[in-house]
């Protein structure tokens, strides 16, 4: 490796060039000195906050890198970028090196930078790092690497989040999680931003000093400036800063990122964004289509992730592929999907109930509509089927199983946002595994602000717990970090549904209420063995070759400052070769 290696990644917005100014491996007898001298020169010890405003992430572990992130204060630009990263706190021992060119920090991608250093580092590791900048030092980070491809790792904890409302909520959940050196990365399965500053269906405001006010003066994201806004307002946050400093993430999309409840619409080659006020206001396809890039844009530039971009494509399925995988020895293969950009409309409709939620129309069993999309769809499946891992982990966003309410004749989907919407190509999906005996699927889910865990089945409507081939794994679902949980959700509707006299809809609103809050969902969902939407909060799961343990947690999303409350609300396993989950309190 030459001594100023300069490294990029072809896909513009992906990674920002750099010049790799020392690398331990290729120096080992020059050892670091000049180095260190060098930067500590630079240093002058002002207060990174004013320069790193959003402080700095990592991403994307690979047995060899992971991807740094930090931001640049616009006023203050102007200087090339330096990072280190070092095997101690101290950075005594300084493994790598780097130089970012300042026309490299600029506003086409709001002043961030990603480096995406795989192929730098050693596997299995714990590293630290920092940037400087005209005389500033960063705050030091932490990143972990993969383990090594063909090496057999005893264990693996992953923290699982979704659905971090910045208006609803504080964020004493990361505190735990910056704290917890035992977890070894953060899977974040989306809504990691609301394109919405105060929709009053599900966003109360209720606290004065977490309201966001949109460039676009609006309560809704329009255009790039308003997401970018967003990003920076959650990314200032102090707590989750300090979970992104200490923890390398692995992020995926789901519908708040863009629109709630989006899709893609197939007839017009557009975003369908049902709730948005462009469809409102016309409906017009280029603008949300538009809209679809924006919301885009401002992830790739906010998010430490290593995806694939065009960056000169208007074609929103080709400017940016999310779904990827992730490989940790051969204890545990992930795949990130992406259920939000490939997706068909709803089948039944836009309509709240009756279309999205409580869907009634026989189209729900169309097999021409999709979650993921066929490309999509048949990368799951060649990678899922090849993988020799002891576990398959799934990163999904809406509830996988079958959450069927009562209904004349058997049972209506709750939710037809989730798969039971999309329940053909669930089917063939599942069926598919189960023709190839997979009995190892780990899928973890958010989206749904509840703490929910259940069997994976190939065949929801086969209720025989002896029919072992029928079992695929297990699935998890973590609440959300501040977002309305569901129950506070379906009473702001029925409070809406009384404020406009509509008593049947109020009264239905009542009744899921009251479905939800007690046993029922279990009797008629024998695969749900733990369902729970009282609280907030975050999840760990704990791989070893014989069981995953998924552990969940209710944080007080209502402590402003100091130390939430944290409680254990469930624990469970789920061993290798058995069906069932085990709890254990």
């Amino acid at each position: 490796m030459q001594r100023r290696q300069i490294l990029s990644l072809i896909a513009a917005g992906l990674a920002t060039p750099f010049i790799l100014t020392y690398q331990r491996a290729a120096h080992a007898v020059i050892g670091a000195a000049e180095y260190r001298s060098r930067i500590s020169a630079m240093i002058k010890g002002s207060d990174p906050d004013l320069v790193f405003q959003q402080s700095i992430a990592s991403g994307d572990p690979t047995p060899t890198g992971v991807m740094l992130w930090t931001r640049i204060n616009p006023s203050l630009s102007g200087e090339d970028l330096f990072f280190q990263v070092a095997v101690d706190g101290n950075f005594n021992q300084i493994v790598a090196e780097g130089q970012v060119a300042r026309e490299q920090i600029r506003a086409q991608n709001d002043y961030t930078v990603k480096v995406d250093l795989d192929g730098q580092l050693e596997a299995n590791r714990r590293y630290y790092y920092r940037f400087v900048y005209a005389g500033t030092t960063s705050r030091i980070g932490r990143c972990r690497t993969a383990p090594p491809t063909g090496s057999r790792p005893d264990a693996l904890k992953l923290a699982q989040i979704t659905c971090q409302d910045y208006t609803n909520g504080y964020y004493g959940a990361f505190d735990y999680i910056a704290n917890d050196d035992s977890i070894d990365f953060v899977v974040h399965l989306g809504d990691f931003i609301y394109e919405s500053a105060g929709d009053p269906r599900f966003q109360s405001l209720p606290f004065a000093d977490r309201q966001i006010v949109l460039p676009s003066d609006g309560i809704y994201a329009m255009d790039l400036a308003d997401y970018r806004h967003i990003y920076r307002s959650l990314r200032g946050d102090p707590k989750l800063r300090r979970a992104m400093e200490q923890h390398t993430w692995i992020i995926t999309r789901d519908d708040h990122e863009t629109a709630n409840d989006c899709y893609w619409d197939y007839q017009r080659h557009t975003l369908g964004a049902p709730d948005h006020p462009y469809t409102e206001q016309g409906n017009d396809a280029l603008q949300l289509n538009q809209l679809m890039l924006d919301s885009q844009q401002a992830w790739i530039e906010y998010v430490p992730a290593r995806v694939r971009v065009e960056a000169n494509s208007a074609d929103p399925h080709r400017f940016l592929r999310v779904y990827r995988d992730f490989q940790f020895g051969d204890l545990l293969s992930l795949y990130m999907l992406d259920t939000r950009t490939y997706r068909s409309a709803h089948a039944c409709g836009e309509d709240t109930f009756g279309g999205r939620y409580l869907p009634t129309c026989g189209s729900v069993r169309d097999p021409h509509i999709t979650m993921l999309g066929t490309q999509q769809r048949d990368w799951l499946l060649n990678s899922s089927l090849a993988s020799r891992s002891q576990w398959r982990v799934l990163g999904n966003q809406t509830f996988m199983g079958r959450l069927g309410l009562p209904a004349p004749g058997g049972f209506v989907p709750f939710n037809g946002d989730a798969w039971d919407g999309y329940a053909v190509e669930r089917d063939q999906l599942l069926g598919e595994m189960r023709s190839q005996r997979v009995d190892n699927l780990i899928t973890l889910t958010g989206d749904l602000h509840t703490y929910m865990a259940a069997q994976v089945k190939a065949d929801y409507g086969n209720i025989n717990p002896f029919d072992s081939r029928n079992f695929l794994g297990a699935e998890f679902m973590t609440p959300s970090i501040s977002s309305s949980n569901l129950i506070n959700t379906l009473g702001i509707k029925r409070k809406m549904a009384l404020q406009q006299k509509n008593m049947d809809k109020a009264k239905s609103i009542g009744d899921v209420i009251d479905f939800f809050a007690g046993s029922a969902v279990y009797l008629l969902n024998p695969h749900i063995k733990y369902f729970d939407s009282s609280a907030y909060g975050y999840s760990t799961l704990e791989f070893r070759r014989s069981y995953c343990e998924w552990k969940a947690y209710s944080v007080d999303k209502n402590t402003a400052s100091g130390t939430a409350t944290r409680k254990v609300k469930k624990t469970l396993r789920k061993y290798q070769g058995w069906n069932s989950l085990y709890s254990w309190f």
